[in-house]
């Protein structure tokens, strides 16, 4: 398995790549720190997941999701992000994303969320689908 954590904060990516070696120890891991380096590696090598911030320098989160899409690489992408998730998680999964979780949220959801996006499912969380379910109790 390989994985790409593109976030511009060093730390962030140490806690991440932590956090996947102690659940998948044979993964592969590689780095970028902006958004265009994110882009390439994302071209460039096969990957079996994206873990992305939104906000990185050069391109953000988002643009490269789109961009990755519209060269058609499938590659799954879970977008992590300090914004909040109801303004971010739909247009992420309308972009093409695979996934949209909170950086606050506890480490159990955030290995929830990589396991459901690499058994080819979406991920948001619990309270997004309350929200978008009540969404459709205003509209009756």
């Amino acid at each position: 398995m390989n994985i790409l954590i593109a976030d511009d904060y060093e730390l962030v990516r140490h806690g991440f790549r932590g956090i996947l070696l102690d659940e998948f120890p044979s993964a592969v891991i590689e780095e970028a720190s902006n958004g265009k380096e994110a882009e390439r590696i994302g071209r460039q090598s096969k990957l079996s997941l994206i873990i992305m911030d939104m906000s990185m320098p050069g391109k953000t989160g988002l643009e490269v999701l789109k961009q990755l899409r519209a060269e058609f690489i499938k590659t799954p992408v879970l977008i992590c992000s300090i914004h909040p998730e109801n303004q971010y998680a739909i247009r992420v999964l309308k972009a093409g994303g695979n996934g949209y979780i909170s950086k606050d949220c506890l480490r159990e959801e955030f290995i929830r969320a990589v396991k459901t996006i690499l058994s080819g499912k979406k991920y948001i969380s619990a309270e997004i689908i309350e929200k978008l379910a009540s969404a459709f109790d205003e509209n009756i």
